[in-house]
């Protein structure tokens, strides 16, 4: 019995050492065919842009070609759940974004647990958000505006992209701070929303940088301040919505991911190469034009990024009761 109990050990103990060797084999040969990133957002927008421009690098470092492929609808879980069933092969990727963290939260029923059933792979970038108003409202500062706000109490609109989109969560997450009686008027994307905004049809919206920097420059919008914790290069004279509410952040941040038990090696291999992009000075300066900060670090730091962006986003949507649309 000993006997058969030790010839079994070794045999364990082999299988083992050559799984490991199979995995690092296995790794040191990815990418041996070209590689699908879903990006669950329509093309052209902001986050396929820093797919493509990641892809590109990556396709150029590792010698396959990583594919874009956009698979937008039903609030990016469209997208995401192809990934989640996708084989855990690293041939499937996802660009990650807030949305994930938030439909948590928003969707009662989801075939699908983020954080459960994904493997964060790198971080690629954070963006700020920035909050705007018609030039019409006499508030001129962050902490003017909440006051004018508590003093007209259920009188103010807030713009949206959607129940549920980023800028939604960072109104409602600002309305929950500071305690205020606001109207939310969600629209059906980004476009829209800062059209009737200029319009004076609604008064407030936290708008992505990108997205609204030209009408701030131009006067057509007042930036009262920024989202993040940190000032951007971009709007150096824009103050952060913290210093009124200390504690206050919200922004956009995207990354990759892949199928939960992805080989570690795998993900280690894409993590360096990513990282080494956004060191690569023609990478920081295209993402400079996009007003996004490199958002470098290992896989564990992109999972604790997912990890409390999903707790505070699921404080938000339950103390709001965001139903999705």
């Amino acid at each position: 019995m000993k006997l058969a109990r030790r010839n079994f050990l070794r045999l364990a103990a082999g299988a083992v050492a050559l799984s490991s060797v199979t995995r690092i084999a296995r790794a040191q040969t990815y990418p041996s065919r070209p590689v699908r990133v879903i990006v669950p957002f329509a093309p052209a927008g902001d986050t396929d842009l820093v797919a493509r421009l990641m892809g590109q690098w990556l396709s150029e470092r590792l010698g396959q070609q990583f594919l874009i492929e956009n698979r937008p609808g039903a609030g990016t879980n469209i997208g995401t759940e192809a990934v989640v069933r996708a084989p855990a092969d690293g041939y499937t990727l996802l660009l990650a974004s807030p949305p994930a963290a938030i439909n948590a939260a928003l969707y009662e029923k989801l075939n699908f647990n983020f954080i459960r059933d994904i493997t964060p792979v790198a971080g690629i970038i954070r963006v700020p958000g920035v909050m705007v108003v018609n030039p019409s409202l006499p508030a001129k500062t962050a902490a003017e505006f909440i006051a004018y706000a508590k003093s007209n109490p259920g009188k103010i609109s807030m713009a949206s992209a959607g129940v549920g989109s980023g800028p939604h969560v960072a109104g409602e997450l600002f309305k929950m701070m500071a305690g205020l009686n606001i109207i939310h008027v969600p629209y059906r994307g980004q476009g829209p929303a800062l059209t009737d905004l200029i319009g004076g049809q609604v008064q407030l919206y936290f708008a992505g940088i990108p997205s609204s920097i030209q009408y701030i420059r131009a006067g057509t919008l007042r930036a009262l301040a920024l989202t993040t914790q940190a000032r951007s290069e971009v709007l150096p004279d824009i103050p952060t919505l913290s210093d009124v509410l200390p504690g206050y952040e919200a922004s956009f941040w995207a990354g990759f991911c892949a199928p939960k038990n992805t080989a570690a090696e795998i993900v280690n291999k894409l993590n360096n190469e990513i990282n080494a992009g956004l060191a690569d000075p023609k990478i920081k300066a295209r993402l400079a034009d996009l007003a996004a900060t490199p958002l470098p670090g290992s896989p564990a730091d992109f999972g604790r990024l997912i990890a409390d962006e999903s707790e505070k986003w699921g404080k938000v949507v339950k103390f709001a009761g965001i139903k999705p649309e």
